[in-house]
């Protein structure tokens, strides 16, 4: 690995990255693009070896550069929060080359980054466990959740925030938090992830 790109706008974020890229790469070469437009720009001539690629862009999507530039070089891989069916499988259809999410531990995220070299699609965890998911049939399963909870529980698959789950279903933060609480217990799980993937054993979400 010899030349890396960076695309993301938030400044704290692109230097966390550039950090997870040096520990992975030691002595690569690093650049940063905070728009689709300056990506765009820097991948014409194709000479980075990977891009590392956030979705939400001032100006457009970074799936936009997937599509443009998926084949050969760059490998293209989604850095991102958003963690739902829709964003994944959008990614992966226009030739995203992996896909991982930015809470990760940066650990984590260095070791799936290595295993590029090896051949390795660079894929989270749960984002593995979501593709296995989609292909595999799902049982019938009842739930726990209360129409509240599972309405709070949709949108916490689709990567809203408790506060734009409050805002979404007219209820407090403090209301929001509560449920999401309540789900966590219910569902014995402890993260939005392994939340959401219940929500698709669950039937909640598809």
């Amino acid at each position: 690995m010899q030349q890396v790109l960076i695309v993301e706008d938030i400044a704290e974020v692109s230097r966390a990255l550039h950090e997870m890229v040096a520990t992975a790469f030691p002595g690569v070469a690093v650049e940063h693009a905070d728009s689709v437009a300056s990506a765009r720009a820097r991948l014409a001539g194709r000479t980075h070896d990977l891009a590392l690629v956030d979705l939400g862009l001032p100006d457009g999507n970074g799936i936009e550069l997937v599509r443009e530039f998926a084949g050969g070089r760059p490998q293209i891989v989604i850095t991102t929060i958003f963690d739902d069916d829709e964003h994944l499988f959008n990614a992966l259809r226009a030739g995203a080359n992996g896909y991982l999410l930015k809470d990760e531990p940066q650990g984590v995220l260095v070791d799936l980054l290595r295993g590029i070299s090896d051949g390795r699609p660079p894929l989270s965890a749960t984002i593995a466990r979501r593709i296995l998911n989609h292909f595999r049939p799902q049982q019938p399963a009842s739930s726990p959740l209360s129409p509240r909870e599972s309405e709070v529980l949709t949108l916490i698959a689709r990567g809203y925030t408790v506060r734009d789950v409050g805002d979404a279903l007219g209820m407090s933060y403090n209301t929001a938090a509560g449920h999401l609480k309540s789900i966590y217990h219910k569902l014995a799980v402890s993260s939005r992830a392994e939340a959401a993937m219940e929500a698709v054993r669950l039937g909640i979400v598809r």
